[in-house]
This record gives C-alpha cells, structure tokens and sequence, in this order.
C-alpha cells in the first residue's frame, strides 16, 4: 500500500504542529496497514531522521517543506514494503552504542542486549572479552563501553560484515581504541592459538548464526539480513557445535561464557556444552517473552 500524498502548508500559514501531525497521522495508518508493529514510533523516527533532529525534538518542529515530505513518504513506503527500519536510517542502538549498519550485516536485535547485562559483573578493567560472530560488533563494543580499559577481541569472518565492523570500531572513540577487529573462523580450533588468547580470556559473548534452515523468516529479516549470520545448517547448531570446542580454549579457568541460540535449541546447545567436559555451571536462559534465549557456562578443569 502506498503513502496517501501529503500537502505541506506553506511556511507560516500552518497551525504550530499540525502539519508534523497530518504527516505522522498519514505515516502511522500506513505503517499500521502493512502490519508493521510500533508503527506510530516508527513513523516519528523516521520523520525525525528525514530532518536531522533528535527524535525527543520532534516536537518542537511545526512544518515540514515539500522536500522533507516527499523524502519521507518515500521511506514510509519503503518500510510498508518491509524494508527494516535500521537500513533505512543506517543506524541501530544496541547496549548503549549507536551502531552503523546496512545491507551486508546482521541488525543487533533488543534481546541480544541480555547476553551483555549478564555478563556486566564479570568485566573489569582488567578483563579480557572476545565476541565471536561480531558482525557490527554490538557485542564487543557493548562490553568496550561497559567497562573502561577492559581489552576486547572482535571476530568475524564475513566480508561485508567486517567493513561494518571497522566502521563502527573506528567511529567508537576511545572504546573503539580497546577492540580488536579479527578476520576469522570462529570454529577454527587453532584460533585460540593464532590470536595469542589459549586459556587467557575472562568472557566470551556471542550470537552465532543459529536458525534452522527449515525455518520461515519474517519479511523484515528474509532477504535482508544476510544468509551467512542467520542459519545455522539443518539443525541450527552447524556452527554453534564446533565453536564450543574454540570457546574452551579461549578461556582461562573459571572463566565464562553467554551463547545465544535458537528457541528451539537450547536442549543442544546444553547437551554440546556438557561433551566438550570443560565447563560447569551450564544454564539456560529465558528472554523477555519467556522463550529460551541463551544458554551460559563457566570454564573449569584447567
């Protein structure tokens, strides 16, 4: 469904606000009638990012130009056709951090954020932290910001993921200084090796590709998120299984680790947990929504 047009008044002759409202009003039904969710807050962000202004100062706008409209009616219609929000303002805001992404990498969902407030007590300054699968680097730069002059080790293996990666450790300030960026196979067994991290690492987090390739995908995330950081092979678990291994060498005796997976796996990614024979204290997590979401675990035997 297409956008109704708008006609912005010209300036001056608009009631203060009401053509902000005819335009966010036309936007919300909208976004409502192709079943986005949010809509509302969806169409206010997004005629914020159309004019440049924080979203908490849209408020204080009372007209919109032709041109501004018209730019954003595009991205409205962009979105009604399930293009996801975060390409359409390049940014996603993840545990604090304003993230860059685009075509090419994995968007950071809100739930992710649980894998790095579990491990917020376990970072220090003199932590060492490594995300495996970083993607846009949420995690790692998360755990960078969470805690000053703690050391993180980001790896990630896919092309276009790694330039948004960079991107945004280069963008990241001072905590950005304090993460490393890798270009690797996370269930490569000799990582923990060429990284110079064997047994030296106090926390991993990671969201790895875990999707059932049986699975059916929102359209939000079908088409868009890419192929590579989504599914997991038949099973869900082609990744995670081997990667448990690396995870083992990584860390030093009593350290830990948060893995997240699918709804449908957390049964596995125990039972993968408890034949690698190197850690305790394996533990289920629920998100939000009460759906089995990460699976935690601490290193011993060293």
């Amino acid at each position: 469904m297409s956008p109704e047009p708008a006609t912005p008044h010209p300036v001056g002759t608009d009631p203060a606000g009401e053509q902000r409202r005819s335009l966010l009003a036309v936007a919300t039904r909208t976004l409502a009638a192709a079943g986005i969710d949010s809509a509302a807050a969806e169409a206010s962000l997004l005629l914020a990012h159309t004019l440049g202004v924080e979203p908490g100062r849209l408020i204080l706008v009372d007209v919109v130009d032709s041109e501004m409209s018209r730019s954003f009616l595009d991205l409205v219609a962009r979105r009604s056709a399930h293009t996801p929000l975060q390409h359409l303002t390049g940014r996603a805001h993840f545990g604090g951090v304003d993230l860059a992404v685009g075509p090419g990498v994995f968007i950071p969902r809100p739930e992710t954020e649980l894998l790095l407030e579990w491990a917020a007590p376990s970072l220090t300054a003199a932590s060492v932290a490594v995300d495996l699968c970083s993607g846009s680097g949420a995690l790692a730069l998360g755990m960078a910001a969470s805690a000053r002059q703690l050391r993180v080790h980001a790896v990630e293996n896919s092309a276009s993921a790694l330039e948004w990666l960079r991107r945004n450790v280069s963008e990241a300030g001072e905590a950005g200084e304090r993460v490393a960026v890798h270009d690797a196979d996370v269930t490569d067994r000799e990582l923990p090796v060429r990284l110079g991290l064997h047994g030296a690492v106090d926390v991993v987090l990671t969201n790895p590709p875990y999707i059932p390739v049986t699975d059916e995908l929102p359209a939000d995330v079908e088409g868009h998120d890419p192929h590579e950081a989504l599914f997991g092979g038949g099973d869900g678990m082609a990744v995670i299984t081997p990667m448990i291994g690396v995870i083992a060498d990584l860390l030093r005796d009593g350290g830990v680790v948060a893995l997240e997976h699918d709804d449908s796996t957390a049964h596995a990614v125990i039972a993968a947990f408890a034949a690698e024979g190197a850690f305790a204290d394996v533990t289920a997590h629920r998100d939000l929504a009460g759906r089995p979401r990460f699976v935690t675990a601490r290193r011993t035997g060293r």
